[in-house]
């Protein structure tokens, strides 16, 4: 099978980019990450890039004078690379509708909350406030509605007496780092897809509430 090309958008550390790269590097996932994007400059996950010998790319939005601007600049700076899908990791940039629909059924994104709960920021101290039992992260399809596109695979750490915001931010990234890969590896292996009706892995449909690991 033809190796799926990459492309992957971030504004941070990138330490799910990391995930990525050595699920890649290990052959785990038959795809190749062509490129990483970042909005920011100087920032962890272009090192990352650079350190993998994937080209490390900058688009300053501040250099935009609207949000269109500089969705439309990105998805040329995307296309070029050909890309079979678009993962976004820690892309603190809110899409325009425009933009998504481009990439309809091939852009991912995995989000730090039990979707549908909490979408947005700050969504540990959220779960912590709320008393909730347990907490985790969401890789879902992308759409326009924000945290809001089909989900794919769900993790769940439980939320302890006395935890903080970042002792929980810590627990559920070791899961972000597992699950992420794997919904990759289906995707590039032809298992997963969005279909009209919602989300199918091996032809199956998922639950609405995707699948848990």
């Amino acid at each position: 099978m033809t190796q799926k090309r990459i492309v992957v958008l971030l504004s941070g550390s990138g330490s799910n980019l990391q995930a990525l790269i050595d699920a890649t590097q290990s052959g785990r996932i038959q795809g190749r990450i062509v490129a990483v994007i970042s909005n920011k400059p100087d920032v962890k996950g272009l090192e990352r890039a650079q350190d993998a010998g994937i080209a490390a790319l900058l688009l300053d939005h501040k250099g935009f004078d609207s949000r269109e601007a500089f969705d439309d600049a990105l998805q040329q700076l995307i296309d070029r690379q050909a890309p079979d899908l678009i993962i976004l990791a820690g892309f603190m940039r809110i899409l325009t509708a425009g933009f998504v629909r481009h990439y309809l059924g091939r852009m991912l994104n995995i989000h730090p909350s039990l979707l549908p709960k909490y979408k947005g920021l700050h969504t540990h101290q959220r779960a912590i406030d709320a008393g909730d039992s347990e907490h985790g992260c969401t890789v879902h399809f992308v759409t326009p509605e924000l945290d809001g596109g089909p989900l794919i695979l769900q993790a769940s750490v439980p939320v302890e007496a006395g935890t903080s915001a970042d002792q929980l931010q810590q627990q559920v990234l070791k899961c972000e780092h597992h699950i992420y890969p794997l919904a990759v590896e289906w995707f590039c292996a032809g298992r997963l897809s969005l279909t009209t009706t919602g989300v199918t892995l091996d032809g199956i449909q998922l639950p609405a509430s995707g699948q848990r690991v």
